[in-house]
């Protein structure tokens, strides 16, 4: 009998750990970003890994999140080997990650999702620079660019804004195709683009974005409606 209320307490302590780990992580997530509606977080870990900081694996899913402006219908992460400051969480303190971690997950983006963050500094200064170097002569005389609407089709983007130089609205349009050719690697191209109401230009050029070492996209899906993409990325505390 005492060995069982042993267990018990023992299991008892360990449950009460999980659950402050767990609300902690949901705390560390919603402070990353500025929106988000459902968050659901499963850890399996052991006494002893807790205990000592150990998270050998967690699965987080959250839904309509809004990061930097970014919106994202759904994103599902699992993540191994975590270490955190428990004896820091165990005390009220925020949880910080002590060490780099592997992510691996699944990013749903609607096309509802994208025309919502055209406002956000991230999505419109990248169309920006996309921009500037298709029409580099038309931009530098112009003094605004304002993105209106983005349309995913099959393996298809199609973007539509407007370019205000002198006081003339100018509308532009550029239809391109999105492709991942290297982990790390997008692609546009080719690219068709429509300015002034007028085909401008149609290219077998392409224009190359790279995501940066710590990114490892193993799928990139584009069909219409909706970008799913799957892959890995390293969490740097």
């Amino acid at each position: 009998m005492p060995e069982q209320n042993s267990d018990s307490k023992r299991t008892h302590k360990i449950r009460i750990i999980t659950n402050m780990l767990t609300t902690a992580l949901k705390l560390w997530l919603r402070a990353q970003v500025s929106q988000v509606s459902q968050i659901e977080v499963e850890i399996r870990a052991s006494d002893r890994q807790l205990l000592s900081g150990k998270v050998p694996w967690v699965s987080i899913f959250a839904s309509h999140t809004v990061y930097q402006g970014l919106h994202i219908g759904q994103i599902q992460l699992v993540a191994e080997n975590i270490q955190v400051n428990i004896g820091s969480v165990i005390k009220g303190q925020p949880l910080r990650l002590l060490e780099t971690v592997p992510v691996v997950g699944e990013l749903l983006v609607e096309e509802k999702d994208l025309n919502h963050s055209l406002s956000s500094e991230l999505l419109s200064g990248a169309l920006n620079d996309v921009l500037v170097k298709l029409l580099p002569e038309q931009c530098a005389k112009t003094k605004s660019i304002a993105w209106q609407k983005i349309i995913l089709e099959n393996n298809q983007i199609i973007l539509s804004g407007i370019l205000t130089s002198e006081g003339q609205p100018t509308p532009v349009e550029i239809c391109t195709g999105l492709d991942l050719i290297s982990s790390h690697e997008l692609q546009l191209a080719p690219l068709q683009i429509k300015y002034n109401m007028g085909t401008l230009a149609q290219s077998d050029h392409e224009y190359n974005f790279d995501l940066g070492p710590e990114v490892d996209i193993q799928e990139l899906t584009l069909i219409p409606g909706k970008l799913v993409c799957r892959g890995r990325i390293n969490v740097i505390p």
